[in-house]
């Protein structure tokens, strides 16, 4: 499914920002394999970008050259949704219906018995995604009408589960767990921002606008940061309406934003 999204002639000098979109990923992807292994306590670690690189790559190709001047950054990826899809708080449903995104996911080799991967095959939805992808598409009808102003990244792409299957986000993992996929992560972020050239970045939540600061402050002290209520519904303010918190904090933000929002 198409979905009208435009496509990048060969020399359009957008195709270049997103073939370095992808190299950039791709080498984020081998540089953190070695960390995709059972940890202490941790038994399962995924890196969904290398076993669902194929969707992650198309979402990068349709949507990552269209001109964005706002970075929307997110943590990692949930179980239900970028785990799932390789595409940033994926839910099955957004990606396939609104982002008109489908594509291989292999099996990876550790899969925690009760978080299966199954790719667009899987019927649980990623509230997070669903809230996020959801109000983009109630607001902007099109994906081409958000992205010519905004595209929505993760900080980090892997996946870190406990013993009882629960998601281990990267800011409660211990420090020689996550210090050198959060090395590599701030490498990969600078080499992004260097590419989009974006005004503004946006975190998703406290952590990611936290870990946005430190890898903008010494290298690319312009670009302004700024802070979006995670859509979480482990939030109760996130529960009690994310749409119009979400709204009412990018109307102040003083950038472009797509029609009707």
């Amino acid at each position: 499914m198409d979905r009208g999204v435009p496509r990048l002639a060969a020399r359009d000098p957008r195709r270049g920002a997103v073939l370095s979109l992808v190299e950039a990923a791709a080498r984020l992807r081998d540089r953190l394999a070695p960390h995709v292994r059972e940890l202490p306590g941790i038994p399962v670690v995924l890196d969904p970008v290398d076993y669902a690189w194929d969707p992650h790559r198309q979402y990068l190709e349709r949507y990552g050259g269209l001109g964005a001047r706002a970075l929307w950054l997110g943590m990692n990826p949930g179980p239900w949704g970028m785990a799932q899809t390789g595409v940033p708080f994926g839910a099955v449903n957004r990606v396939r219906g609104f982002l008109g995104i489908t594509g291989e996911v292999r099996q990876p080799e550790l899969v925690h018995p009760r978080r299966p991967i199954q790719g667009f095959a899987c019927e649980r939805v990623e509230v997070s995604g669903d809230r996020l992808w959801g109000t983009v598409e109630a607001v902007c009808k099109r994906p081409e009408v958000f992205f010519a102003e905004h595209l929505i990244l993760n900080y980090c792409p892997l996946v870190w589960q406990a013993e009882s299957g629960a998601n281990l986000t990267p800011d409660k993992l211990p420090r020689e767990v996550v210090g050198p996929v959060l090395e590599a992560c701030d490498a990969h972020l600078v080499e992004v921002l260097q590419i989009l050239r974006p005004t503004i970045v946006i975190g998703v939540g406290a952590w990611a606008e936290r870990r946005a600061r430190l890898a903008c402050k010494p290298h690319l002290p312009g670009i302004r940061v700024a802070r979006l209520l995670h859509p979480s519904p482990a939030s109760p303010a996130a529960n009690r309406g994310w749409a119009e918190a979400a709204t009412e904090t990018l109307r102040t933000l003083s950038h472009p934003l797509p029609p009707g929002w």
